[in-house]
């Protein structure tokens, strides 16, 4: 592609090891590294004495018992989930059970699919239930340190980032990530939705941003700016692949994904698919029923 996103890739760490990132933030990488999850879901410990977390990660002995080890003696009051994926949300409820605190996150479910059953990520966490269905703008405090709950729907309708006022950074989840672009799989991603969360971010001017997946970011306002360029590029490489006479998903992924590892074309499918959608809302393309990843396209002729 013509436009290149400043990726951050370079992160040092040990599995198992709490790392003391600013003097608010902690990090803990948990040990399950892949495609999606790059080296593993940073689990962020926020304050001293009593805190809170975010993105507890996974449901795994090991996982868990790291967590309870860097806790130590001080006080868990908040676990912040972002979303309810796998490798995001499951370690919320026995964390909560063996300290006592609270789970934060929204309440509303996934979009089912009538679709495309195809597996992105690690799925979503059916079982999950917080105890508190948090609200934009909402903000939540303890010594030392105040989180606001920002509505950041687009990589799914429930998807959630937090802010740390006193260091004014940013805890994206996966809305934004260092390392790689962001999957937006319809119907529980929208594109649409996703292109507005990142105006909104940007907008906030913060100092940084801290993924779930990969090193944080400093340079934000470049960074979000070219992400988004990313994106409306990609949409315009969609619509001269529609014109040159592929009408099928698989067939311009095969194209204009070539430089992609192969086990991420089927998210890929799905990212292409949520610009299709976008497209069909813009009244720039048509599709033969309901748009999904099997479904043909065309570009729609001016009148």
């Amino acid at each position: 592609m013509g436009y290149k996103i400043p990726f951050v890739r370079d992160m040092e760490f040990v599995y198992g090891e709490p790392q003391q990132m600013t003097p608010l933030i902690r990090r803990v990488v948990a040990n399950n590294p892949g495609p999606f999850t790059y080296k593993g879901t940073g689990v962020y410990i926020i304050g001293k004495g009593e805190i809170a977390l975010i993105d507890p990660g996974p449901d795994t002995k090991e996982h868990i018992d790291v967590l309870m080890r860097a806790i130590g003696d001080e006080k868990l009051t908040h676990i912040f989930v972002t979303h309810r994926h796998m490798d995001h949300s499951p370690g919320a409820k026995p964390l909560a059970e063996l300290t006592g605190a609270k789970i934060y996150s929204s309440t509303a479910p996934p979009k089912p699919s009538d679709c495309d059953e195809i597996r992105l990520e690690a799925g979503d966490d059916h079982g999950f239930i917080p105890d508190v269905d948090v609200q934009d703008g909402q903000r939540f405090s303890g010594p030392g340190w105040t989180i606001e709950a920002v509505a950041t729907p687009g990589h799914t309708t429930n998807h959630f980032a937090y802010a740390l006022l006193e260091e004014n950074v940013l805890f994206p989840g996966d809305h934004v990530m260092g390392w790689s672009t962001t999957i937006i799989g319809p119907p529980d991603g929208d594109m649409t939705a996703y292109f507005d969360s990142l105006e909104k971010i940007l907008a906030r001017n913060y100092a940084a941003l801290w993924p779930t997946h990969g090193p944080p970011v400093h340079e934000v306002r470049p960074f979000i700016q070219a992400y988004i360029a990313h994106r409306k590029e990609r949409e315009e490489q969609i619509v001269a692949q529609l014109a040159a006479g592929r009408h099928r998903i698989k067939d311009i992924v095969s194209i204009i994904y070539a430089d992609v590892d192969k086990r991420l074309h089927p998210a890929a499918c799905h990212s292409v698919l949520a610009h299709m959608i976008r497209l069909v809302d813009l009244g720039r393309v048509i599709c033969d029923g309901n748009p999904c990843v099997e479904n043909e396209y065309w570009l729609k002729r001016a009148a």
